[in-house]
């Protein structure tokens, strides 16, 4: 049977957390850093596997850190 912390880690985890007062904006401001940044790693490095895992993993960060911001404000 889960512990009374995970059951809380599950409901923050799966609850639809809705957009309060500033965090639109800074949503977007994450976006356009990790956007400028995307293309810079296009710009700079050449097309592979390797560009492509950046990428992705650039795509990733920017949700992990739009989900910081939704689940713990």
């Amino acid at each position: 049977m889960p512990s009374e912390a995970d059951k809380s880690k599950i409901e923050k985890a799966f609850t639809y957390h809705a957009p309060k007062a500033d965090q639109p904006a800074r949503y977007t401001e994450l976006r356009d850093a990790a956007k400028a940044l995307a293309e810079k790693f296009s710009d700079l490095a050449p097309a592979s596997r390797e560009l492509s895992l950046a990428l992705t993993n650039l795509e990733q960060a920017v949700m992990w850190a739009n989900a910081a911001i939704a689940r713990n404000e």
